[in-house]
């Protein structure tokens, strides 16, 4: 049976309880995009319905403040967390706050498939993050802190699921990454 190490009563892992860490942390490239592009669709979808409502002549303060609900919901429905690691430690970063996990300490990594497929990571201090893995094969620097993250947990024993999981995602991200290079150096 692995070793479990015990729950801090903050419910956060000892790295981030006093603040950020000194290391250098890795940021999601892409994040700012998904997020122009969240904040372009719900814009736009607020235009519209004010713009059919001003035409129809039914434009009130009460129906405004409904369709921007509306446009704010559509909003935090499509921003993605923003991923950022440091060595031993992954942070997902939402509207409603943020999870972290150390991937020196993890016990279980799975796919959860659905309409989006989800990367879901536990730690043995109860820290869980949940995210899109087209994130680690957009960002190789991520990728890389996490890989090396989970084999220290394999070495260490506190990684019970999750290895087969691993070993997929790593053949992925050198297939697009191989793809990728075959692309930029016109071997296609």
């Amino acid at each position: 049976m692995p070793r479990r190490s015990p729950r801090h009563s903050s419910g956060r892992c000892p790295a981030l309880a006093g603040g950020d860490d000194d290391g250098t942390w890795v940021h999601d490239r892409a994040w700012a995009g998904e997020a122009r592009s969240a904040a372009g669709c719900a814009a736009l979808l607020l235009g519209m319905l004010l713009v059919i409502d001003a035409g129809s002549g039914s434009i009130t303060a009460t129906r405004t403040l409904l369709w921007t609900t509306l446009a704010f919901l559509l909003f935090a429905v499509l921003l993605p967390p923003r991923v950022a690691a440091c060595e031993g430690v992954l942070v997902c970063r939402g509207l409603l706050g943020q999870r972290s996990v150390r991937t020196d300490r993890l016990m279980v990594v799975r796919r959860a498939d659905g309409v989006a497929q989800r990367l879901v990571l536990r730690d043995d201090f109860g820290g869980r993050v949940e995210f899109d893995p087209q994130v680690l094969a957009d960002n190789p620097a991520l990728w890389r802190l996490l890989d090396e993250g989970a084999r220290a947990s394999a070495a260490d024993g506190s990684l019970v699921c999750g290895t087969t999981e691993l070993r997929r995602l790593s053949e992925r991200i050198d297939r697009e990454t191989a793809r990728t290079v075959f692309r930029i150096s016109g071997l296609d």
